[in-house]
């Protein structure tokens, strides 16, 4: 009978509980070790493979002096960190793997940079790298100082699932990226709005920002809607909110699919003639906002509530209460939701659960494969649409025609206003 492998003793460890892992205990030094080193272990990949895991706009950086001596420094800090969890810690797995992983990231960092052909695809561990260090410097202390759950630990169930989502879009940012854009550039060139595009690029900075914000808020709201009413769309959108924990690190459970959901909108203002640039900064913005709006903190800004969203807000979204289906749905602006009837901010009381009423499996993988359930596989559809092409058009034409009705039906399905009850 063997006994549990490696990534069990460190998913263990990690997971202990809160009275074993108080300060003093080197349980800190060794978590904080660790991922340091796994963080140094990414960026000497990216560094020795830059054509392969380094995108374009960070390419200079890998290549500078300091670069090379702010490695050197955090696997030194790394390393320390190692041999202080095993000094104080009995369980000194966290210590030996980080000290194990800063050893091999050292290694990799004495190879010289590898050329690659210019095929133009990379994938994007440093952008990975760079947003989980900023991300979890900005997000850990305020849900450490200012909890809304103070029992929720940091590494509590299902995180690895979360980061992991996390870990795949950024690898996959240029195929994400090209995605967006490619419909844009094609509306671009296939239309004559030279002129049109000229008026708009040529509106003062505020008024493109303004525009931006109210338009991609409008959108996003519908779009948003139909993910929870439509059948089809939900079983995409299930899967972020199938997680029962909210933090910043529940914002990243996407799926690909349903991250469709962002793009829309910054098609058509690109094609419509904005500066890029806004339409681009507003994208990173409303990830960071979205990690903040998940977030484990107890703040209610309630003189913000009809103003701008807050984590309240968002949290009210994520409640599993019958009160609280099918509201909250704005991206930055409330207004829509106290519009359209589907704004809910009771006043005395937070929610208490968060999750769906249906089951859903754990594992990336499984989740991944949720919202294909019970459908049939492409070999089988394609052999049947070759072997009897006008069924197959016939019953292709009913599922077209089901989807439009279900989504005129979530834009006209009276929805009820909660303005700051007790319901």
């Amino acid at each position: 009978m063997t006994g549990p492998s490696l990534r069990q003793k460190l998913r263990s460890e990690l997971e202990t509980a809160p009275e074993t892992r108080r300060f003093g205990s080197g349980w800190f030094a060794g978590t904080i070790g660790f991922l340091l080193a796994v963080g140094c272990l990414f960026l000497s990949v990216c560094r020795a493979f830059p054509g392969i895991f380094v995108t374009p706009q960070l390419s200079l950086a890998f290549a500078q002096a300091w670069f090379s001596s702010a490695l050197i420094a955090a696997m030194a800090v790394a390393f320390g960190l190692a041999l202080v969890n095993l000094a104080l810690r009995p369980n000194r797995i966290l210590g030996l793997a980080a000290m194990a992983v800063t050893l091999l990231a050292g290694l990799i960092a004495q190879l010289n940079p590898v050329e690659t052909s210019g095929a133009g695809l990379y994938f994007g561990l440093d952008f990975f790298v760079l947003n989980v260090v900023l991300t979890g410097l900005l997000f850990v202390p305020l849900e450490r100082l200012s909890p809304l759950k103070r029992e929720q630990r940091l590494f509590r169930t299902e995180w690895r699932e979360d980061l992991f989502y996390y870990f795949v879009s950024s690898l996959m940012v240029q195929v994400l990226t090209f995605l967006a854009m490619a419909p844009s550039n094609a509306v671009m060139a296939t239309t004559a709005w030279a002129s049109f595009r000229a008026m708009v690029f040529a509106l003062p900075m505020v008024v493109q920002v303004a525009l931006i914000m109210v338009f991609t808020d409008f959108v996003q709201y519908w779009l948003h809607r139909a993910f929870h009413r439509v059948p089809a769309l939900w079983r995409f959108h299930a899967v972020h909110h199938s997680t029962t924990h909210l933090d910043w690190v529940s914002g990243l459970r996407t799926h690909p699919a349903d991250g469709a959901l962002l793009a829309p909108p910054f098609v058509l203002l690109i094609a419509a003639g904005f500066d890029p640039a806004f339409p681009g900064v507003l994208a990173v913005v409303q990830i960071v906002t979205g990690l903040f709006l998940h977030a484990n903190v107890r703040w209610r800004w309630r003189l913000l509530h009809r103003i701008v969203i807050t984590p309240e807000f968002h949290h009210w979204h994520h409640a599993d209460e019958p009160a609280a289906r099918d509201t909250n749905y704005s991206t930055f602006l409330p207004l829509w939701d106290l519009v359209f009837g589907t704004y809910r901010m009771p006043r005395h009381r937070r929610p208490q659960r968060y999750g769906i009423a249906e089951p859903m499996p754990s594992g990336l993988v499984h989740q991944l494969r949720y919202p294909l359930r019970d459908l049939p596989p492409v070999r089988r559809v394609v052999r049947q649409g070759l072997r009897h092409p006008v069924r197959s058009a016939r019953r292709l034409s009913v599922s077209v025609r089901r989807g439009a009705r279900q989504l005129w039906a979530s834009a006209r399905r009276p929805t009820r206003a909660f303005v700051h009850s007790d319901v």
